[in-house]
């Protein structure tokens, strides 16, 4: 395992395996994403002990939601890969689906969640979040820089053909 550190962490040979998350414009990303995080889960326990009867399924999922966004924060400042692409992915499929039942089925949505309407009430934050979560990790997680790719490598046996 990979400690965080400011920039790239270093793989067996020396060379740089990635850069860490929560490191340039990403610290930029992990301060959206906490400003977000206190905001989702205070309205979700705000919800669910004050008036959870009334809507549970869109309090509940207030309160998820904000959990969501706490420990993808903290996976994305910490540079804990694994647990920033399940919790940034989950999220994802978490507004598209809840911000499309919550259109579709009202129903089950009198009351708005963060993730309603694709985040409409957070200024679509929570749409377009996960999507630059992703795209970060991506990023971040490439080896070297797009010049180094195209340099052959020393190592590698010669072909025959």
């Amino acid at each position: 395992m990979t400690e965080p550190t400011g920039g790239a962490t270093a793989g067996p040979s020396g060379a740089p395996t990635h850069r860490s998350t929560g490191s340039g414009a990403g610290r930029l990303l992990v301060a959206v994403y906490g400003v977000l995080a206190l905001a989702a889960t205070a309205r979700g326990l705000y919800q669910v002990t004050t008036k959870l009867d009334e809507a549970p399924l869109a309090y509940a999922l207030s309160l998820l939601a904000g959990i969501v966004y706490v420990v993808a924060t903290v996976a994305l400042a910490r540079d804990l890969r694994r647990l920033a692409w399940v919790t940034v992915g989950f999220e994802l499929v978490g507004v598209l689906t809840v911000g499309t039942l919550s259109l579709v089925d009202v129903g089950d949505f009198p009351d708005e969640t963060v993730w309603s309407q694709f985040g409409a009430g957070y200024g679509y934050v929570p749409l377009v979040l996960p999507f630059l979560g992703l795209w970060w990790l991506w990023r971040t997680g490439r080896t070297g820089r797009a010049a180094d790719l195209d340099t052959p490598d020393d190592a590698a046996p010669p072909t025959v053909g």
